[in-house]
């Protein structure tokens, strides 16, 4: 099986925003805006907790595959790059994630 990285997929993703509409579903994603960017991500996430529960290994590969893709596709609507999502997740491996959590604003 050939590698595939996130990396891979957000410069795949940057490229085909600069398509057209017509041409680029990432485009026409991108075209109606954050807010509906954001709710296609959240009804990944709905279909992969489902699939999680309810459904085989290869439904919720894809399900996972989908949720990425959607997550980038957010992060390039709001100009921010794999990168400092990457360095965001360095910083907490510093701590246990129950001290991180425990440092948050009210413990969520």
């Amino acid at each position: 099986m050939a590698v595939f990285t996130l990396q891979d997929l957000e410069k795949r993703v940057q490229a085909r925003a600069q398509a057209t509409a017509e041409t680029s579903y990432t485009r026409a994603l991108i075209d109606k805006g954050v807010t509906h960017c954001a709710k296609k991500l959240g009804e990944e996430a709905v279909e992969i907790a489902i699939a999680a529960v309810a459904e085989d290994r290869g439904r919720v590969v894809a399900e996972a595959a989908d949720l990425l893709y959607h997550l980038l596709v957010v992060l390039h609507a709001r100009g921010i790059a794999l990168a400092e999502v990457e360095a965001a997740l360095a910083e907490r491996t510093r701590q246990s994630g129950l001290d991180e959590k425990a440092a948050r604003k009210g413990g969520d």
